[in-house]
Order: C-alpha cells, then sequence, then structure tokens
C-alpha cells in the first residue's frame, strides 16, 4: 500500500472504525475499511492509518503526520539491521 492509500484511510474512517477494522481482519479475514490481502498486511496498513489519523485528530498536518510516520518506521528497520 502506497502511503496515499494509507492517507486515505486516515481521512476516510475515525480511529474507533480503524480498530474495528483490524479487529475483524483478526477475527474474520476480512474488513469494512476495504483493505485486502494477507492479515499481517492489512493489520499493519490499518495501524499507519491509525497513526496518522490520531496525529491529525491532535490537529498535526497531515504532511507532518505521514513524515512522522515515515521515520518511526525507519527507526524500527535501523534497530532490527543493527540486530543482524
Amino acid at each position: 500500500m502506497h502511503i496515499r492509500e494509507i492517507r486515505e484511510l486516515a481521512k476516510k474512517f475515525a480511529p474507533e472504525q480503524i480498530e474495528n477494522c483490524i479487529t475483524q481482519q483478526m477475527r474474520e479475514g476480512v474488513n469494512i475499511c476495504d483493505v485486502s490481502g494477507p492479515t499481517e498486511h492489512v493489520v499493519s496498513e490499518l495501524a499507519k492509518a491509525s497513526f496518522v489519523r490520531d496525529m491529525t485528530d491532535r490537529e498535526i498536518p497531515m504532511t507532518d503526520a505521514v513524515r512522522e510516520l515515515a521515520k518511526r518506521i525507519r527507526l524500527v528497520q535501523m534497530a532490527f539491521k543493527e540486530e543482524d
């Protein structure tokens, strides 16, 4: 999923709705947010959208919220690289 799609999910669904989609995906393998794919991928993308939505709800501009998401993803990836 591209950042554009994460942005669209964050705009379209409230945090509670995204959480419900995650729960539904885990239980049933499908979700009403219409994100498809393997459950691991779907949950990951919905979690990203939830993070962005939480930040925008705190009046952080969408661009800054996406930048912060990307920064945190890079930090996690670097931590895994250091373990190897």
